[in-house]
């Protein structure tokens, strides 16, 4: 039947149109964003999966900023431990220069303002061994350093504090020792192999617990690569076949277009019958 009033064939060609438009913009949404699923509306449960994997990376973000700071803090703790560690040592071979009875006091003296300057020394490394406000061999930070250790803030890594402070745990001799006589020299020797020994090991914890951090910021960033690729894998879209797929639905959209003014055009067919 032949009517000007309902175009049956032009309806379907439109809705065959409007549909291949719709699926055209998904196509170009997905090619301008590089994303499969960028919205809920796209795929409501995996969008909702990759927004917890996001809120997990970004956590462990966190945790990779403080491991940072923590790692920082013991490192500086560890450069000024190795600097009192040499000076300790000068302090040893001038305490036990001064110890020999053969030399005369001129030396002697000399040797006591050498050692008291590498003594007052220590006071001004342990001092300065700061990183973001923590500084962990002066006595100050009771209990050491803690970092994050997982995205959820529950579990921590520390390390704690050594006291490198003159008459300190670690170093048994105090602001005021020297080696003004053979006497004072020879003691001084004596607190200067103790606090070696002590410092040693010191440095030690030191270094055991800036290893952790390290080994442990290395899986931090392994697990937020692998989490980051997880998402990737979810919500990405495959740009070359997004790619030939537009060009499909281009080509489909000229034809609908085209079957859509052969539809429009049918009912002037009408008028032939009345010529």
């Amino acid at each position: 039947m032949a009517s000007v009033n309902t175009n049956a064939g032009a309806m379907v060609a439109l809705q065959n149109l409007n549909k291949t438009n719709s699926q055209l913009q998904t196509v170009q949404n997905r090619i301008n964003t590089g994303l499969a699923v960028s919205s809920a509306k796209d795929n409501g449960g995996i969008y909702a999966i990759a927004q917890n994997m996001r809120a997990e990376v970004g956590s462990l973000r966190a945790v990779n900023n403080s491991l940072d700071l923590a790692i920082s803090t013991v490192d500086v703790a560890l450069a000024a431990g190795d600097a009192i560690s040499d000076l300790l040592i000068e302090m040893k071979e001038k305490a036990l220069a001064a110890s020999d009875t053969s030399i005369d006091s001129a030396s002697r003296t000399a040797l006591d303002e050498d050692f008291k300057a590498l003594r007052d020394q220590i006071t001004t490394i342990v001092e300065n061994a700061e990183f973001n406000g923590t500084n962990l061999i002066d006595g100050s930070a009771t209990g050491g350093i803690a970092a994050l250790a997982n995205a959820k803030g529950t579990n921590t890594i520390s390390v704690v504090d050594e006291d490198m402070s003159l008459s300190g745990a670690i170093l048994s001799f105090s602001a005021g020792t020297d080696i003004s006589t053979e006497t004072l020299a020879g003691a001084a020797v004596t607190a200067i192999e103790s606090a070696l020994t002590s410092l040693n090991s010191a440095l030690a914890r030191l270094g055991t617990g800036s290893k952790s951090l390290e080994i442990h910021k290395t899986f931090v960033s392994k697990l937020s690569d692998s989490l980051e690729k997880g998402i990737g894998n979810l919500v990405d879209a495959d740009l070359a076949k997004e790619s030939a797929r537009l060009q499909s639905l281009q080509v489909k959209q000229q034809l609908g277009i085209q079957a859509l003014s052969i539809a429009n055009s049918a009912p002037s067919t009408v008028l032939g019958f009345f010529r």
